[in-house]
């Protein structure tokens, strides 16, 4: 067999809405036959205090669009639409910059891919965080981490630090991030299966997920980005791909799968879990608003 490597998560599109923040602190330079994306950390600092402003304070478009693709749904309780109506009106409370959406801003969360021709010169971590840590001092905002002491003591951190910050290294000169605010009734509704290959047939993993979904209750703040994840290399490479997943991060994976282990969405089964997640939660009088599945 011939030697095939193979992007475990190829992204074939980005639609992302991107904004300018500013020209400073980024230039391109020659190294040989090498362009280099040279980055000054204040660039780092910058984007970091920025971006995790925007988490707390703004939702994307396509975010509102789906809150508003409840409110015209005729499947659509009473109570869905009333609770999208409120999540509207906080967004616009939420948007000059006072009151966070959110009350519970949640762990800072940042995915980066650093290009093999990007160079900073400094831990890029600590000037991630330094920029997590401004939003937090200027901004009306919860400080939600706790810190261990001791086994059986904890404080809080008091600036929202230590911050989760993965970076991955990736070809060429670009460097892109993701940033997250992870609260904890979203990352306490995080279930992690480890089952055998008898569950992957139609009636058995139908059975499997109605019976799980139950396990969401209520604590979590509707309306949910539901993400169910099958496979991986690993337990922990399964977790970080809900996670991306959650995030609208792999929307636009290819929708089938390859000899070389690709990830890929099915369009088909996703429908189907829709309609009967759909069926159990309002058989167990649970919210029923998921605004995206993947």
């Amino acid at each position: 067999m011939d030697f095939i490597y193979q992007d475990p998560y190829p992204i074939q599109k980005d639609d992302t809405q991107y904004k300018k923040i500013s020209s400073d602190y980024v230039k391109v330079e020659k190294l040989g036959e090498r362009e280099i994306l040279t980055v000054d950390p204040k660039a780092l600092e910058l984007l970091s205090e920025v971006a995790m402003n925007d988490v707390s304070f703004m939702l994307r478009t396509k975010h509102l669009k789906s809150l508003e693709n409840i409110l015209n749904d005729p499947e659509a309780t009473d109570n869905d639409r009333f609770v999208a109506y409120n999540l509207l009106q906080n967004a616009v409370v939420a948007v000059e910059g006072e009151l966070p959406s959110c009350q519970d801003t949640g762990t800072a969360i940042v995915m980066a891919k650093k290009g093999e021709n990007v160079y900073t010169g400094v831990d890029d971590a600590e000037w991630l965080s330094k920029g997590i840590f401004n939003t937090y001092e200027k901004k009306n905002l919860r400080y939600s981490q706790i810190v261990p002491i001791s086994m059986f003591e904890e404080k809080n951190s008091g600036s929202n630090l230590p911050a989760q910050i993965d970076i991955y290294a990736k070809k060429g000169n670009s460097y892109e991030f993701l940033f997250l605010a992870k609260g904890g009734g979203s990352a306490n509704k995080t279930f992690l299966y480890q089952q055998t290959k008898s569950l992957l047939n139609e009636k058995s993993l139908e059975t499997f997920i109605r019976t799980k979904i139950k396990d969401l209750g209520t604590s979590a703040c509707p309306p949910y980005h539901l993400a169910l994840v099958i496979g991986g290399t690993s337990a922990e490479a399964n977790l970080a791909t809900v996670k991306k997943a959650s995030a609208g991060y792999l929307d636009h994976l290819p929708t089938s799968g390859n000899m070389a282990g690709q990830a890929f969405r099915d369009l088909e089964w996703e429908k189907k879990c829709k309609k009967f997640v759909r069926k159990v939660l309002l058989e167990h009088n649970l919210e029923v608003n998921i605004l995206h599945m993947i």
